[in-house]
C-alpha cells in the first residue's frame, strides 16, 4: 500500500451538485430554489431558533442557576487522604504539595483542605481553609492545624 493509492472508501465523497449550468443540466435557471419567496434569495432564510414568530422556546424557559465568577473565592482544594504521601511529622503547605505534584499551582485564595479518604500519617498542616471533617481527621491521626 502506497500514500498515493488512498482513495475514501465508495459513497463516502459525493460530487457536489452543479447547478446553474443550463437546461440540460436539470438544475438551471432557478438552480434548485424554486420560484421566488425567502428560500430563492441570496441571503434567504431564517436565523436558527426562529419559530415562525412565536415566542421562541429559548425565551419561553426561564433561566435558572448562577454563577458568580467575577467574586468567586477559587481555592486550591486537596484530600486528606493525599497528605498519606508525606513522612510522619511533615509540615505540610501549599509548597510541599507542588514539590510532591499532588498540586499544579496554586489558586489566587489559597490551600483548602477537604475531609474525603482516611489519613494515617501525623503531620502539620497549613492552608488558608479547611473543612470540619478535614479537621478533626487530621487532629485522630495525631497532627495539627494552622490556618493562614
Amino acid at each position: 500500500m502506497e500514500i498515493q493509492t488512498l482513495r475514501p472508501q465508495t459513497g463516502a465523497k459525493t460530487p457536489s451538485k452543479r447547478v446553474g449550468r443550463g437546461i440540460g443540466s436539470g438544475m438551471g435557471k432557478t438552480s434548485t430554489r424554486g420560484h421566488k419567496g425567502q428560500w430563492a434569495r441570496s441571503g434567504g432564510g431564517v436565523r436558527p431558533n426562529f419559530e415562525g414568530g412565536q415566542m421562541p422556546m429559548t425565551r419561553r424557559l426561564p433561566k435558572i442557576g448562577f454563577n458568580n465568577k467575577r467574586f468567586a473565592h477559587v481555592y486550591t482544594t486537596v484530600n486528606v487522604q493525599a497528605l498519606n504521601a508525606f513522612e510522619d511529622g511533615a509540615e505540610v503547605g501549599i509548597e510541599q504539595l507542588i514539590e510532591a505534584g499532588i498540586v499544579k499551582k496554586a489558586e489566587p485564595y489559597g490551600l483548602k483542605i477537604m475531609g474525603d479518604g482516611e489519613l494515617t500519617k501525623k503531620v502539620t498542616v497549613r492552608a488558608n481553609k479547611f473543612t470540619a471533617s478535614a479537621v478533626e481527621k487530621i487532629k485522630k491521626a495525631g497532627g495539627t492545624v494552622e490556618v493562614l
